[in-house]
C-alpha cells in the first residue's frame, strides 16, 4: 500500500493511541488521568473494535465478537466509574449448561456444584480439584494484573518480580507447588480424565481450556489456557459471567464516556497508515487522508504484526525482531454464527432461565478432540463445538417483539482451508452448524429469518485483526508472560523508541479484561512516558 503523503502538523499530543479497543480506551483513560494529553484514532465509524453492538439483520442486533463479559476486573470497573457511564448489566452470574445427546444436560452455577447428572465419584472430586484450581488461578492473577518482568537482566526491578512469583509459588505450600509444576505443561484431556468421570461435566471444563485457541482437549499446555481463564475470572467478582445490557457494544461505550471524561479526545473514522519516525524515534501517526498528527509517544492497541510490519515498518527494526515477529502464531480458528429467529429456542431439556445463561455444546472430551482434528488438514469442523447465548431472552430490546437472537462462538473454523472461504464452504459450514443446532433445538432451523456467519478471515476484514485471532496470537506457553508478543518487545515498550503496545498481543492476552491496556499505562507512568 502506497503512503499517504503526509500535510503539515495539525497537532500535538503526548500520547497518541492507535485503536479505540476496550485496551486502547482504558489505557489512554488511565495516562489522561495521570495529566497527559491524549489523543485515540480509531479506524472504525464507532469505538469497540472487536467488542461491538451491531445489526445484523434488520431489527436484530448482536455483540459482534465476544458476547459475555467474564474477565474484566471489578475493581477496574469501579475505578474508571462505569456505571456511572452508563454500563448496566441484563444478567450476571449466568449460569453455564453442558447439552448432551437425547436431552441430557448438565448446570454448573457460577463457583458452585454441578448439578445432577455426573457420579458420585464426581461430586466426591469436585471440591478438592475446584479449590485447588482456584488457588493456582489466584496466583496466576498477581502475575495477569502487572507488567511480566523481562529474563536475562541486571534490572533490580526485573529481579524483585520474579522473585515475588517465585514467593507466590511457595507459599502455596509444597504440595501444592508440586501439583501446580505438575499440572501446567498438561493437557487438559488427561488432567479432567484423572479427576472425573461424567462426560458431560468433562465435556464442559475442557471447552473453557481451547475456547479461542488452536488446540485440542489434547494438546500440551491447556491447562494453562483454563487456568489463565479462571485467573481472570476470579477477579471479575463473584458473578463473573455477565451480559451488559445492549451488548459488548454498551461495556465500550461506557469506556469511552470515561476516557473523555478523563480529557481523552476520540477521533473515529480516523484509520492511520504509518508511525512517523525521526532521530530513531516514534514521533507520531500520519492517518489514511494524509494528516500528520505528532505525539511524544505512540502506542498501539492493534496487534503486534500490524503494528510492526506495517504500520511502523520493517526498515526500523533489527532482521532478527522482524523474524521473531512474522512467526508470531496468530490465525484464528474460531467462527461466530448469528441467527435472527422469530420465536425463542426450544432447547431439549433446558428450561427457560437456563436459556439466558451460557450453553455448551460439548458433550465429551472425545467430541471435542473430534472437533478440533479436521483443522489439522485445512478443514472446518463438521460437527463444531459451540458456545451458545441467547440474548434477547434477558435484553429484549436486541430484537423485533416476540422474536430472539442466538449467538454462537464455533469451534473449529479454520483461518486458511483448503480451497479457501468460498460461498459453498461457507453454506456447508453453517449447515454443520445449523445441524448441531437442531439435533439440541429441534425445529430451531424453521424459526430462521436471518443469518450471519463470521469466519476469521471475516473477523481479519472486518475488525483489522491479523489472521482473525480473537486474542492477537496464541495463548500458548511460548506465548505467554515473558515471552509475549516477542522477546525485545515484552514489557509494552517495543525496539523503536517512543512506541508502545497496549493490545492483545502484550501480556496478559486476550479476552475482554482491559489489564494490557492498564499495564501498558502504568508501565509508561513509571518510566516517565
Amino acid at each position: 500500500m502506497t503512503s499517504p503523503t503526509p500535510t503539515s502538523i495539525v497537532a500535538r499530543y503526548d500520547v497518541i493511541v492507535i485503536g479505540a479497543g476496550h485496551n486502547g480506551l482504558v489505557c489512554a483513560t488511565t495516562l489522561a488521568r495521570a495529566g497527559r494529553s491524549v489523543l485515540v484514532v480509531e479506524a472504525a465509524a464507532e469505538v469497540g473494535g472487536m467488542a461491538i453492538t451491531r445489526a445484523f439483520a434488520p431489527g436484530y442486533r448482536v455483540s459482534a465478537c465476544a458476547h459475555l463479559l467474564h474477565q474484566m476486573p471489578l475493581a477496574l470497573v469501579r475505578d474508571l466509574s462505569l456505571a456511572e457511564h452508563g454500563l448496566e448489566f441484563a444478567a450476571t452470574g449466568l449460569p453455564t449448561t453442558s447439552l448432551g445427546a437425547d436431552g441430557a444436560t448438565l448446570q454448573l452455577a457460577t463457583g458452585g456444584t454441578p448439578s445432577a447428572a455426573f457420579s458420585p465419584n464426581d461430586a466426591a472430586a469436585w471440591p478438592a480439584y475446584h479449590a485447588r484450581l482456584g488457588r493456582f488461578a489466584s496466583l496466576l492473577h498477581g502475575m495477569l494484573a502487572a507488567p511480566a518482568p523481562r529474563l536475562g537482566t541486571e534490572g533490580w526491578s526485573d529481579k524483585l518480580a520474579l522473585a515475588k512469583v517465585g514467593l507466590k509459588l511457595r507459599l502455596l505450600g509444597r504440595r501444592d507447588m508440586r501439583e501446580f509444576l505438575r499440572i501446567v505443561g498438561m493437557n487438559a484431556y488427561d488432567l479432567l480424565e484423572d479427576e472425573f468421570k461424567a462426560p458431560l461435566l468433562k465435556g464442559a471444563l475442557a471447552f473453557d481450556a481451547v475456547l479461542g485457541t488452536n488446540f485440542g482437549p489434547r494438546a500440551p499446555g491447556t491447562v494453562l489456557s483454563l487456568l489463565y481463564r479462571l485467573a481472570a475470572e476470579s477477579a471479575a467478582g463473584s458473578s463473573p459471567l455477565a451480559q451488559p445490557r445492549g451488548g459488548l457494544g454498551a461495556l465500550t461505550a461506557a469506556l469511552a464516556r470515561s476516557a473523555k471524561a478523563a480529557g481523552v479526545t476520540i477521533r473515529t473514522n480516523a484509520p492511520v497508515a504509518q508511525i512517523t519516525v525521526a532521530g530513531d524515534r516514534a514521533t507520531g501517526v500520519v492517518l489514511a487522508n494524509g494528516t500528520e498528527i505528532a505525539a511524544d509517544r505512540v502506542v498501539s492497541s492493534v496487534n503486534a504484526k500490524t503494528t510492526f510490519l506495517n504500520l511502523l515498518g520493517t526498515e526500523h527494526l533489527d532482521t532478527g525482531f522482524v523474524r521473531r515477529v512474522d512467526h508470531i502464531r496468530s490465525r484464528g480458528i474460531v467462527a461466530k454464527l448469528h441467527l435472527a429467529l422469530d420465536r425463542a429456542p426450544a432447547f431439549t431439556g433446558v428450561a427457560r432461565d437456563a436459556l439466558g445463561g451460557r450453553l455448551l455444546v460439548s458433550p465429551s472430551l472425545d467430541y471435542l478432540e473430534r472437533a478440533f482434528n479436521p483443522t489439522k488438514y485445512s478443514q472446518f469442523s463438521a460437527a463444531p463445538a459451540l458456545e451458545i447465548t441467547v440474548p434477547t431472552i434477558n435484553d429484549p430490546a436486541l430484537a423485533p417483539a416476540g422474536h430472539h437472537v442466538l449467538s454462537a462462538i464455533v469451534q473449529y473454523a479454520p483461518y486458511a482451508i483448503t480451497g479457501g472461504w468460498t460461498e459453498p464452504s461457507r453454506r456447508a459450514f453453517t449447515d454443520a452448524i445449523l445441524a448441531t443446532l437442531e439435533a439440541q433445538a429441534p425445529g430451531i432451523g424453521a424459526s430462521v429469518v436471518g443469518c450471519e456467519l463470521l469466519t476469521p478471515l471475516d473477523l481479519e476484514q472486518e475488525f483489522h485483526s491479523a489472521g482473525g485471532h480473537w486474542h492477537h496470537g496464541d495463548l500458548a506457553l511460548d506465548q505467554f508472560y515473558m515471552v509475549r508478543p516477542v522477546p525485545g518487545a515484552t514489557q509494552y515498550a517495543t525496539p523503536m523508541a517512543g512506541l508502545y503496545l497496549c493490545g492483545a498481543s502484550c501480556h496478559p492476552g486476550g479476552g475482554v479484561m482491559g489489564l494490557a491496556g492498564r499495564n501498558a499505562a502504568v508501565r509508561m507512568l513509571e518510566k516517565g512516558a
